[in-house]
């Protein structure tokens, strides 16, 4: 069996998309640029299912173009094509040269068995940092679309919950929960589009309603951070309706 891809899944989530739509706002991208594409629901199925894990040249800009992200955080993890961030900061890439979309052969590795709580849904997101500059303690608040896929949990913060853009990858092992965490800034806020990234272990409470613990990541002057981060439960539910009422700034 393929593995789904649950970090293109969560990020078209996370856009309040449904399949159709993701399709179609595909297919508007490529046309913006001239470069058509005939982009459906079926294709985006075949992503999502983890049938297809290279996505054509045509595709990858699109997507990237949709969502905001690289391709690489999209879940496909084949090395075609491969995405080179411009120097100059302002997100441009040159991909390479590469086969068609390459679909996942029988011998792909299954799913892993799932643990006993399953984590999908939308949760609060919190955690606290120091900023050296302006010798303070501040805490971030998003709303995020947590999806499972056995041990692994992707997760995508919702566009109107803040200025920034948040994403996980994570493994469960029992209670305790080990990945990584990426945070790119607004251009036009304090850090002016600064992209943050490091790593993180949390403990989930027996209720499955709560994951704490700590993230580690490097400031400005290469310095060590580290502080305390929180998921709480909201609803399971991710159909649009629940996206929807959770787009917006937690009180």
């Amino acid at each position: 069996m393929a593995e789904p891809n649950g970090a293109l899944r969560a990020a078209r989530m996370s856009l309040r998309m449904s399949q159709d739509d993701f399709a179609r706002a595909i297919r508007e991208a490529g046309d913006k640029v001239g470069e058509r594409n005939d982009a459906n629901k079926r294709l985006v199925q075949r992503w999502e299912a983890g049938v297809i894990t290279a996505p054509r040249p045509t595709y990858a800009r699109a997507l990237e173009a949709v969502t905001g992200l690289p391709v690489e955080a999209l879940g496909f993890t084949m090395p075609v094509p491969q995405a080179r961030v411009a120097d100059d900061g302002q997100g441009g890439h040159d991909l390479k040269d590469s086969p068609v979309e390459m679909p996942v052969g029988r011998g792909a590795p299954g799913v892993q068995a799932a643990p006993h709580n399953n984590f999908s849904g939308v949760w609060l997101s919190r955690y606290e940092y120091y900023s050296s500059g302006r010798a303070n303690a501040f805490t971030q608040l998003h709303y995020v679309v947590v999806l499972q896929h056995g041990t692994r949990l992707t997760i995508r913060s919702l566009p109107g919950s803040a200025n920034s853009s948040l994403t996980m990858d994570l493994t469960v092992d029992g209670s305790v929960i080990t990945g990584t965490w990426t945070e790119q800034t607004a251009e036009d806020s304090y850090y002016r589009g600064a992209r943050y990234h490091g790593a993180i272990q949390m403990l989930a409470e027996p209720t499955g309603r709560r994951i704490a613990g700590k993230w580690v990541g490097f400031g400005k002057e290469m310095d060590v951070n580290t502080g305390p981060w929180e998921l709480i439960f909201q609803e399971s539910s991710t159909n649009k309706a629940a996206l929807d009422k959770y787009n917006r700034r937690p009180e």
